[in-house]
């Protein structure tokens, strides 16, 4: 009992030292048993991250500063504006409200992981919720205040990020440095 004990908690820290190696969506976490509005809007958000974390997965600086004309973003510029989507998405489901603050300056690494971890938040949560619905996206700027129900959560900022990554991949592309071999978008994986 005690040798199953063990390799038990072996396996769970090599699998742990393994998770956290790769990262949060290295690959799509195994998707929800049921379909709900709440585990379909968590599983809308793994696509989110996993697509993410390859756009965004050994950028250089060459791909960082790149933009395909004068008048549009580089990739560094896009990947801070799907932070601040990010950041809309997560106080949503925490119920905060968005008061147009400018954050810290973060190094790309940072942002990276900052991105991440607000797509990890917002789906876990909404993954363990009974209804959406509860989730109005709201903005709060001095003394006025506005609010939008969670539909407007789908085809807003949802919707805007995936967007914004694909144009990341473009840009990426552009620069010489498409996505590694083996990423599959359909199965969520990453084939080594």
């Amino acid at each position: 009992m005690k040798s199953r004990f063990i390799l038990f908690f072996a396996l769970t820290i090599t699998t742990s030292i393994m998770a956290q190696k790769k990262g949060s969506y290295y690959n799509i976490p195994e998707a929800p048993k049921e379909y709900t509005a709440a585990t379909v809007s968590s599983r809308m958000l793994d696509g989110l991250g996993f697509r993410y974390y390859w756009a965004s997965y050994g950028l250089t600086e060459k791909d960082l500063t790149f933009k395909p004309s004068s008048e549009a973003r580089t990739s560094l510029e896009t990947l801070k504006h799907i932070y601040d989507l990010t950041t809309v998405i997560l106080n949503s489901v925490i119920g905060k409200p968005n008061t147009g603050q400018k954050w810290p300056e973060m190094t790309f690494t940072e942002l990276r992981k900052a991105t991440l971890l607000n797509i990890e938040k917002a789906s876990n949560i909404l993954r363990n919720s009974k209804d959406v619905s509860k989730y109005n996206i709201v903005f709060k700027r001095g003394e006025n205040t506005s609010q939008l129900p969670f539909w407007n959560q789908i085809n807003g900022p949802i919707s805007d990020a995936l967007w914004h990554v694909g144009q990341v991949v473009t840009f990426r592309r552009s620069s010489g440095n498409p996505l590694p071999k083996g990423v599959n978008v359909l199965t969520g994986t990453k084939n080594d």
